[in-house]
């Protein structure tokens, strides 16, 4: 019998259990910290030096460079591990999957990493860590080394386009799936939240973990509002038992 191909969009509330906050939930930064919705805004970070350095002094503190995987992130990697075709589809920029144990090749990341740097002019990029270093340094604001271009990290920010290729073959990864996880995502941000939608009409089964509503639980074959930590472990045990009964 042909395994099941199992792909699982993950969002903030997946890695809030390692330390990484929210960003739209109830205590989320765009909610505590308006302001610092515009250092991560292409617009105001290209157009203002002042938003670029405070965007940099953000990073020098940034908890998600130092953060671990949790139990789901494991769950996630344990059930590649067993045979079971998986692809993560995630919204989120900590790398946390990979380090988990994904393989990179079967992680799309939708919004980009914040692990990286790339020049906005040349399009040269490079590890965080080694532009974080110039920072600590005294470059409060470090240039492209190659051409000198302003240097962003290799994230999304608002106001830019996902990347095409990415997001096709996140479309693709949709529609050919025959379960698909949403975890820890309000499902609100488009065009990564259509994904469930893109899988259920393709007949998918749709199974949403998620502490507060999104506006995909009525297409869902099930909707799971217990912790992710403990709820996501649980569900993809059962979901490798399932598969070994069906063989």
């Amino acid at each position: 019998m042909t395994k099941p191909l199992v792909a699982v969009l993950s969002g903030a509330g997946i890695s809030t259990d390692s330390g990484i906050p929210d960003y739209r939930g109830p205590g989320g930064l765009w909610r505590q910290d308006p302001e610092a919705e515009k250092l991560v805004t292409y617009e105001y970070y290209m157009g203002d030096p002042e938003i670029r350095r405070r965007s940099w002094r953000m990073r020098l503190g940034n908890q998600a460079l130092g953060a671990e995987p949790n139990a789901a992130h494991r769950a996630v990697a344990e059930l590649e591990r067993s045979g079971i075709p998986v692809r993560v589809l995630t919204q989120n920029v900590d790398g946390l999957h990979q380090l988990a144990g994904m393989p990179a090749r079967k992680v799309l990341e939708l919004h980009g990493s914040t692990r990286g740097v790339v020049c906005t002019r040349c399009h040269a990029r490079g590890p965080m860590e080694d532009a974080l270093a110039r920072v600590e340094a005294g470059e409060d604001d470090p240039p492209c080394l190659e051409c000198g271009g302003i240097l962003k990290p290799a994230t999304v920010m608002f106001g830019e386009r996902l990347d095409p290729v990415v997001l096709g073959e996140a479309a693709a990864i949709s529609k050919a799936c025959t379960v698909f996880l949403a975890v820890g995502s309000s499902l609100q941000v488009h065009p990564a939240a259509g994904l469930a939608g893109v899988a259920a009409e393709h007949g998918a089964r749709l199974i949403v973990v998620n502490a507060e509503p999104t506006p995909y639980d009525e297409l869902a074959d099930e909707v799971i509002r217990e912790p992710i930590g403990t709820a996501l472990p649980a569900r993809l045990r059962r979901l490798g038992e399932e598969n070994d009964t069906e063989k």
